[in-house]
């Protein structure tokens, strides 16, 4: 008896934030500062993705501490913590520094330049590459292991296999092309393995028959 209340305890345990809802919001706030850099509100722009950043930050963590709950002792799922949180960084410094460029007045030409390349390397080479990792570091377990649907794993291989290329960027403007790619999709796909992710051994047994 004692055991079965034991496991009972151990496959209710608090799993934290929903994950499938976390990465949701950090996508919707991302839409809506590609909007806001539409409209050309840097104002706005700037608040939306130093927004996104803590949602995503707390992901990482998340679906961190549910890989390791799962049995991973492989370095995947250090590989994705280390690239979400990276890309929160990232993301909180690229929505200051745009949100401070609309406070100051009267900026040189060739400082306003320098922050504008800045922004760019910062929320797009630079958070592509890291998200990247995020996404790879799910995905690997996720192919090897069968956490998700098969079709969804191999999905994430390839959006962690673009960011990572998209470092090429920055020796090349045509690679700039896969920077939303990699943000926009990436995040969707973060989102749907927030929600498909099981959350113990359990359940990732009960869904294997």
């Amino acid at each position: 008896m004692t055991n079965i209340a034991s496991g009972a305890r151990t496959r209710h345990r608090p799993d934290g934030p929903p994950a499938g809802v976390l990465a949701t919001v950090v996508l919707a706030l991302t839409v809506a500062s590609a909007i806001a850099y539409i409209l050309d509100s840097a104002f706005w722009n700037g608040v939306f993705v130093f927004a996104s950043a803590t949602p995503l930050g707390i992901y990482a963590a998340t679906v961190y501490a549910r890989l390791l709950r799962l049995g991973i002792r492989v370095p995947g799922p250090g590989i994705s913590f280390f690239g979400g949180i990276s890309a929160s960084v990232l993301l909180a410094l690229t929505g200051l520094l745009g949100f401070a460029v609309t406070r100051v007045t009267g900026m040189p030409e060739p400082l306003t330049d320098f922050v504008t390349e800045l922004d760019f390397l910062l929320g797009g080479v630079g958070f592509a590459t890291a998200v990247g990792l995020l996404i790879a570091g799910i995905a690997v377990p996720s192919v090897i292991l069968r956490l998700v649907p098969r079709g969804l794993g191999w999905t994430g291989l390839v959006l962690g296999a673009l960011g990572e290329i998209s470092i090429l960027a920055m020796l090349w403007s045509g690679f700039e092309v896969l920077l939303p790619i990699v943000r926009f999709l990436g995040l969707a796909w973060l989102a749907v393995v927030g929600f498909l992710l099981p959350h113990n051994r359990h359940e990732l047994g009960t869904r294997r028959g």
